[in-house]
């Protein structure tokens, strides 16, 4: 990997959540996924731009550079390795190990990153279900959307949860929202209000904004599910 400090890891990192989270990334919402003032990303910016590790559209936010996505994948490898570690040896709960992975992942050298990898039986998902990438750069496909853009009636499993947030971690794993759970759709309010859904038995109203974090993989019909919900508890939690 390019030798950049760990400022840069970061905002790369964090732009390529935001890009596959939300297509694009704004400097407004890199300010506040990163906790800093917007003048320090915009100058930041800047400086990634004249690196080549990104491209700026004025008033449509950035976009990774294959130079910046190279970087940022590395980055989020170790970092995923870092959460499976720290729940599946240390024991911490899948809502509080991504602080302690973002400190840890920046000291990993690509050799202890293997090692790490194969003393965990090389996962393929960190805790919250989202894929970690290979030495090579390559993320494993798969056929999930978000929970926000299912239909009234659709039944879905719940594959991964985008928002690494501790407190958004606790208060999905308290509802039942976690890899593994069967979820439905009863009832999805107009102008973007609330989705209403079923999970274990118990109907909850979610915000859009908090169901598009949440990426499910749909169910075909009931009949092939065989009987009951399978719920999947997340290491460490």
């Amino acid at each position: 990997m390019s030798q950049v400090s760990e400022s840069v890891e970061e905002y790369l990192e964090t732009i390529y959540r935001l890009e596959k989270r939300e297509a694009s990334a704004k400097t407004s919402a890199i300010a506040r996924e990163m906790n800093v003032k917007l003048g320090t990303v915009t100058n930041t910016i800047e400086s990634l731009e004249s690196q080549g590790l990104i491209q700026h559209v004025p008033y449509k936010g950035v976009r990774l550079t294959d130079k910046g996505e190279r970087i940022a994948l590395e980055v989020l490898r170790k970092h995923r390795l870092s959460e499976r570690l720290l729940t599946d040896v240390l024991d911490m709960d899948w809502s509080e190990v991504h602080d302690a992975a973002c400190r840890l992942e920046h000291g990993l050298t690509g050799e202890l990153t293997r090692s790490i990898e194969r003393t965990l039986g090389h996962p393929a998902t960190c805790p919250h279900g989202n894929p970690i990438p290979s030495e090579a750069g390559r993320i494993e496909g798969e056929e999930s959307v978000q929970l926000s853009s299912l239909k009234v009636h659709e039944r879905a499993a719940i594959s991964r949860i985008s928002d690494e947030r501790p407190e958004m971690l606790r208060y999905l794993a308290s509802l039942g929202l976690i890899p593994g759970a069967t979820v439905e759709v009863e009832e999805r309010a107009p102008f973007d209000g609330p989705i209403m859904m079923k999970v274990m038995g118990a109907s909850y109203a979610l915000g859009r904004n908090v169901a598009a974090t949440i990426w499910v993989k749909k169910r075909q019909n009931r009949a092939a599910e065989g009987r009951g919900d399978v719920v999947l508890v997340p290491q460490g939690h």
